[in-house]
């Protein structure tokens, strides 16, 4: 095969992938953006020998969920020395297998 019906060749092979990139491109960050989304809450219960928090949360969009009171488990043991009783909170939460885990929290503004 010629060097320009190979180049031809590759080009038409490659077509189809570079016009689906840009789709690609656009889906990722949306499928990211929803897990780093901070919900709103207040601390209820800190339990540092379980690892466990207890909020009273807004809407968690991320995780399709409804303002309610549940018990999280935290990602980082050291996250439960930044709050306390009473505290009105942002965080992050995700769904590990079942399981509701705050992976980062910070006092509201």
């Amino acid at each position: 095969m010629t060097p320009i019906r190979t180049l031809a060749l590759a080009a038409a092979l490659a077509a189809p992938l570079a016009w689906s990139l840009p789709a690609a491109a656009q889906a990722t960050p949306s499928a990211v953006a929803p897990a780093t989304e901070m919900a709103d809450g207040e601390i209820r219960k800190v339990s540092k020998d379980t690892g466990k928090l207890t909020i009273k949360h807004g809407p968690i969009k991320s995780l399709d969920m409804p303002p309610m009171t549940m018990v999280f488990t935290i990602k980082d043991p050291a996250l439960l020395d930044k709050v306390a009783v009473g505290d009105k909170v942002r965080f992050v939460a995700v769904d590990q297998g079942g399981q509701m885990v705050v992976t980062d929290i910070q006092p509201a503004k």
